[in-house]
């Protein structure tokens, strides 16, 4: 049986596990039963061939995005077939408001949705509205 949205629990608890491997720089990460690779940067001296934790993070931000955005559409009824997110973060270290931190410079969404219809672009408010939506949560 499925629960209703509207009873969904107010607490939602994650875990996310990362270890060591015997490959300087390489992590291997599990979120429940999925394992996945993640190596630091070659700058690091990493190898730099798996996805890096930078473009973990922003692709965990974009997912999310898309994600909302086909909820938020669903609950408002916004007859929604498709939804991309490009993501892009720039760090200048030259610029950091601290010196024990790193942090993005820059960062930007730019969301693209397609309504009811292989090739239905949705209104430029209602589109607008939806990617409000998102930015709330």
């Amino acid at each position: 049986m499925t629960t209703p949205l509207t009873s969904a629990p107010s607490v939602r608890a994650y875990e996310v596990r990362a270890e060591s491997t015997a490959t300087f720089g390489r992590v291997l990460c599990s979120a429940r039963d999925h394992h996945f690779v993640v190596d630091g940067p070659v700058q690091n001296g990493c190898p730099g061939e798996a996805i890096t934790p930078v473009e973990v993070f922003l692709s965990a931000v974009a997912a999310c995005g898309v994600e909302l955005i086909h909820v938020i559409a669903r609950d408002e009824g916004v007859p929604l077939e498709r939804v991309g997110v490009t993501i892009t973060g720039t760090v200048d270290r030259a610029r950091q408001a601290r010196a024990d931190v790193t942090l993005f410079t820059a960062v930007r969404l730019r969301f693209r949705l397609a309504g009811a219809g292989a090739t239905q672009v949705l209104d430029g408010a209602r589109a607008a509205a939806l990617v409000e939506g998102f930015k709330r949560r």
